[in-house]
């Protein structure tokens, strides 16, 4: 599977591309959970209800991304881009033109698995036709588009619904995924054709942004774990995401009925998280630099956090700003956890040739947990108010903690034996 030449003038510009459909990925996909609270008014539904559509998307974004994983070495990427966006703007147009729990609900599901046809195929054209250098720079670049673009939302969201109700929003992100389609369609088919985006059966594989050839996997099943903590670190990676997305996705709804801001006000005031995820993942990344070890990383970040929660419960009801420092630390920990079992953790299994699959087993397990939030936090709302809910970001942060203290010395053994197979 060779890769197509072409000059760094087009390298930036399909590194730009990339960024520009990522952009939108998320304007398409989180949209519904930025405008959840004023859709629970409009529609009269408890949270509960607000929030199965968000936890249908996390669930198929999550199953999605394995399947789209292996669809995308076997199917052109550029093409299979081009439809993820197309799926997506159709089925936030039903959402829209028909908004009621019984369109949202499975509309948002299979939009959650148009969505997972963006990643996989975007993260393979990167490695194939970027060198070594402009592939880092392309990483970084689209990590912080999908920060730019929640930013973004969060705060042209109130704007929107203050002027035209929470509809425009959706309009918004259908005529951005539009636009974003055709101008990858026509650029992508200017750069490359189809030459070099179409897989042959049995094609070697490259390690992503190394160009060095692996001719199969030396692991396989449970071997691939040997002396790995894998389970805990799983079970970590599940309340890392109950964490990330479930505060995000909650934060508008408890700011709102805890305080009594206005849902414009409230919506504006959770922009605050993704801007710390930039923060915090420089701040992790040099933590890791220092104790060379993500799963040591992990557990401080984790305990971090559940010191915060901890901090919160004194103050859960009685001082909103407090309340929202202690939120940003939570979130911005588990964007730092993200970075080291979501980013990191698959890079050591390179020599094993197992990197793609590894990272769908754990890119899953992410949005199982953010799937669970939505829903049970919301319940919890509901029936025993914030404070319990409150109690559970912190009990998930301790558990992380927990979970993935006692694997510190068996992850860097294992990483050891690694490096030494490697040289």
């Amino acid at each position: 599977m060779g890769r197509v030449n072409i000059s760094g003038k087009q390298m930036k510009a399909l590194c730009l591309l990339c960024c520009l459909v990522y952009f939108v990925s998320y304007l398409t996909r989180l949209n519904y959970a930025v405008c959840m609270v004023e859709i629970q008014s409009a529609l009269q539904i408890g949270k509960n209800i607000a929030g199965l559509p968000v936890t249908a998307s996390f669930l198929s974004y999550g199953m999605g991304q394995v399947i789209c994983g292996f669809l995308g070495d076997k199917y052109n990427p550029r093409k299979m881009i081009f439809s993820g966006l197309a799926g997506s703007v159709l089925c936030n147009l039903l959402a829209v033109l028909l908004p009621r729990m019984e369109v949202f609900i499975p509309a948002w599901f299979v939009n959650g698995f148009f969505q997972s046809m963006l990643w996989p195929p975007l993260v393979r054209i990167m490695a194939e036709n970027l060198d070594e250098d402009w592939y880092r720079k392309g990483c970084v670049w689209v990590s912080l588009s999908s920060s730019g673009a929640t930013v973004v939302l969060y705060l042209l969201t109130p704007l929107l619904i203050r002027i035209s109700g929470w509809k425009s929003v959706f309009y918004l992100a259908v005529a951005a995924g539009i636009g974003a389609a055709a101008v990858w369609l026509r650029n992508t088919g200017r750069m490359f054709g189809d030459k070099g985006l179409a897989v042959t059966a049995g094609a070697e594989e490259k390690n992503a942004g190394t160009g060095k050839k692996t001719t199969g996997p030396k692991g396989a099943g449970a071997a691939l774990f040997a002396g790995v903590p894998f389970v805990s670190m799983l079970l970590a990676i599940v309340l890392h995401g109950t964490l990330k997305d479930g505060i995000t996705t909650w934060m508008p709804v408890y700011m709102t009925e805890m305080f009594g801001m206005s849902s414009s006000r409230s919506i504006l005031s959770t922009a605050v998280l993704p801007v710390c995820s930039v923060f915090s993942t420089l701040l992790s990344s040099a933590l890791l630099y220092r104790l060379k070890n993500e799963v040591l990383t992990a557990t401080l970040l984790f305990g971090t956090g559940a010191a915060a929660g901890i901090s919160m419960l004194a103050v859960y009801d009685s001082h909103p700003a407090v309340c929202m420092v202690m939120l940003m630390v939570i979130t911005g920990c588990m964007f730092g956890v993200n970075l080291m079992l979501i980013s990191r953790v698959p890079g050591h299994f390179a020599g094993r040739g197992k990197v793609s699959a590894v990272s769908g087993i754990l890119n899953a397990a992410t949005y199982a947990g953010s799937a669970l939030s939505t829903y049970v936090f919301g319940s919890v709302a509901e029936s025993a108010g914030w404070m319990a809910v409150v109690i559970l970001w912190a009990a998930a942060a301790l558990g992380g903690t927990l979970l993935l203290l006692w694997g510190i010395r068996k992850w860097a053994v294992f990483c050891s034996a690694e490096h030494a197979a490697r040289e």
